[in-house]
């Protein structure tokens, strides 16, 4: 540690620690690419054992940035949402930035881009928009700001555009593909609250997983994302006899679907399979543990983030988009039918 009167530690301190030039660890405090993850963490590693801080009002000056990012996120404690932002801000405080985040709230007219102004008059680089809904007018950035999304927002438009995720299509159809591969019939879908886009990715994909194999499509129960509502939608599901697969669109919702099944005496995954999405720290401890589908929010957020620095800290490029593949986990709640549906032919 530094004593009284001596020079805070540099850049220079750091590349000489971590054994880089000067300009490797310009490279992984800027989040530019091209730094493998063993020199990215090593750089990283000696700025924290020498307490390296940039400073960045005099980057600001000096290069007319505020090495800040601002985030307009719905306002939620849901596990996705609230991962995501976490795992945006570990990201890109490895690489020195800040993040400024304003809240918006479901069903607030215009409250995206309302954020968007807060945040820009704040001072920030570039602006992530975050779990965002549908508020019934496309949102247009005219300003000449990067601006990066999770999801491909319909009418989202400005010069610095980058969508950067995990695709929701592709979660709800590897979710529905595994059960229909399986040998159930169908699949039913409790679905998310409508004016989600997330929530519209993963009933699409559900959807094309069904007509690709010729499968008929029930009509699908709309939730809140919440154990309650699964428990809802899970109440009429038990009812029916021709229920045999049900894919919940996120974990906390299959809860509720588990919950209703066993007080209806429905066997899980005897007489009736059930996929969630996300994850959750407890899906691996439900009884039975549940299958479903995981989102790698470290993974996005780093990929993102990169992706937006590259437009921050260079001439602005073309509109970028990248997705990161989700992954099915496979647990004991799904299994092949153990009888045909009623009607089926033998």
């Amino acid at each position: 540690m530094s004593g009284p009167g001596s020079r805070p530690p540099s850049s220079t301190d750091v590349a000489r620690l971590a054994g880089v030039s000067q300009k490797t660890v310009s490279r992984v405090l800027n989040g530019e690419p091209y730094v493998s993850e063993e020199v990215r963490e090593r750089v990283l590693a000696a700025a924290r054992e020498l307490g390296y801080r940039r400073n960045t009002a005099a980057r600001a000056l000096h290069l007319g940035r505020f090495h800040r990012i601002g985030v307009a996120a719905l306002g939620s404690s849901l596990y996705g949402p609230s991962s995501l932002l976490v795992a945006l801000e570990r990201a890109a405080r490895e690489i020195g930035y800040a993040l400024s985040v304003v809240n918006t709230l479901e069903g607030e007219d215009g409250g995206l881009m309302s954020a968007v102004e807060e945040l820009l008059g704040q001072g920030v680089d570039a602006v992530v928009v975050s779990d965002p809904i549908d508020e019934g007018q496309a949102p247009r950035l005219d300003r000449d700001v990067p601006v990066l999304s999770f999801r491909p927002i319909p009418g989202l438009d400005g010069p610095r555009v980058v969508v950067a995720g995990s695709s929701g299509v592709d979660a709800g159809r590897q979710a529905t593909e595994h059960l229909l591969g399986l040998g159930h019939a169908t699949v039913w879908h409790v679905a998310g609250p409508s004016r989600w886009w997330a929530a519209r990715d993963r009933a699409r994909g559900w959807r094309e997983a069904l007509a690709a194999a010729g499968a008929a499509e029930p009509p699908p129960l709309e939730g809140d994302w919440s154990p309650a509502s699964g428990y809802a939608a899970g109440r009429i599901l038990a009812a029916d006899p021709e229920v045999t697969a049900v894919f919940a669109a996120n974990d906390d919702m299959a809860i509720g679907v588990l919950r209703a099944l066993a007080e209806a005496g429905r066997a899980v995954p005897g007489e009736v399979s059930v996929a969630g999405m996300d994850d959750i720290p407890a899906a691996a401890y439900l009884s039975p543990p549940l299958t479903t589908v995981r989102q790698d929010f470290e993974a996005v957020a780093r990929r993102g983030l990169a992706l937006l620095v590259e437009q921050i800290e260079r001439s602005p490029g073309p509109r970028a988009h990248d997705d990161l593949p989700a992954r099915l986990v496979v647990r004991r709640s799904t299994a092949p039918p153990t009888a045909p549906p009623p009607g089926a032919e033998p």
